[in-house]
């Protein structure tokens, strides 16, 4: 008999990414962006004025995506680059006055993802899930040599202790 990969958590996992992808997509068009970009501007929107290779580490991607997302952000006017006060060689991202406006809709619309991917579920599935989601980011972490950060598991303990 043959392996049966449609059967696997791995690939409903991937299945979901991609379906959750293509919905985000859909909400973010509306107010102007693409999948990715609103999390370099929640990021920023937590701690403005991150430079390109502390929003890399932060978002998990390499530097040169992230100059990409920057770029086309700052091509919208909702970010811009400027070079640093204590290193001219570091370029610092902020938000603009329009990138902090636009915050609240990137909230409306994660939590209009947020409903439509958890219908059906209660609060016990939700907190369950969200926990068995992040073991196995930290299993696939761990495999990439990347050790997840004090801060995402303090949150996680947060999130969890609701």
């Amino acid at each position: 008999m043959t392996f049966n990969y449609r059967k696997t958590v791995t690939y409903r996992l991937a299945q979901t990414a991609k379906a959750h992808r293509a919905r985000s997509s859909s909400h973010l068009s509306r107010i102007g962006l693409h999948p990715g970009q609103e999390t370099v501007m929640k990021v920023l929107a937590d701690q403005d004025g991150q430079t390109m290779s502390q929003l890399a580490a932060i978002l998990g991607v390499q530097p040169p995506t992230v100059t990409k997302m920057v770029s086309r952000l700052s091509a919208q006017g909702f970010v811009n680059r400027q070079a640093s006060d204590s290193d001219g060689r570091l370029a610092r991202v902020y938000l603009t006055d329009l990138g902090r406006e636009r915050i609240a809709e990137v909230d409306r619309a994660w939590k209009r993802l947020e409903k439509e991917a958890l219908t059906g579920l209660d609060e016990k599935d939700r907190k369950r899930l969200r926990r068995l989601l992040r073991t196995i980011e930290r299993n696939l972490a761990a495999a990439n040599g990347i050790d997840l950060d004090a801060e995402d598991e303090a949150e996680e303990a947060e999130v969890i202790g609701d």
